[in-house]
C-alpha cells in the first residue's frame, strides 16, 4: 500500500499550435530507429475529469529546436504514425496487464 502512495506521475503542460496549454502524463518513451517518441494520456487533477475523458493516447515525436533543447512535436508521417502508435499500445496493454495481475496475486 505504502508503494501507491509514493507515486508521483510525470507531468508536463504543452502548448500546441494554436497556443493552447494542456496538462499531459508521461506513461512511456520508447526509442525507434534513432528516434525518440512519448506516449502521453491528459492529465486532470480533478479523478472525475479522468473518468469523462476519453482516454486518447497521444504520441509525440522528440525534436530538438533552435537552441538544442528538446521539443514533443506531433508526427505529421500518418504511416510512422501508425507504427509506433501500434508498438505503444501493446507495449503498455501489457504493462497494464502485469500491474493486474501482480495486484490479484497480493
Amino acid at each position: 500500500m505504502a508503494d501507491e502512495m509514493d507515486f508521483n506521475p510525470d507531468i508536463y503542460t504543452l502548448i500546441d499550435e494554436e497556443g493552447v496549454e494542456q496538462t499531459f502524463e508521461l506513461l512511456d518513451i520508447m526509442e525507434l530507429n534513432d528516434e525518440r517518441y512519448f506516449a502521453l494520456i491528459p492529465y486532470y487533477e480533478n479523478p472525475e475529469e479522468t473518468v469523462d475523458d476519453d482516454g486518447d493516447l497521444i504520441i509525440l515525436k522528440s525534436q530538438l529546436d533552435d537552441n538544442g533543447e528538446e521539443m514533443m512535436v506531433s508526427i505529421d508521417d500518418e504511416d510512422e504514425y501508425q507504427k509506433v502508435g501500434n508498438i505503444f499500445l501493446e507495449k503498455l496493454s501489457k504493462m497494464f496487464e502485469e500491474e493486474l495481475f501482480e495486484d490479484e496475486q497480493e
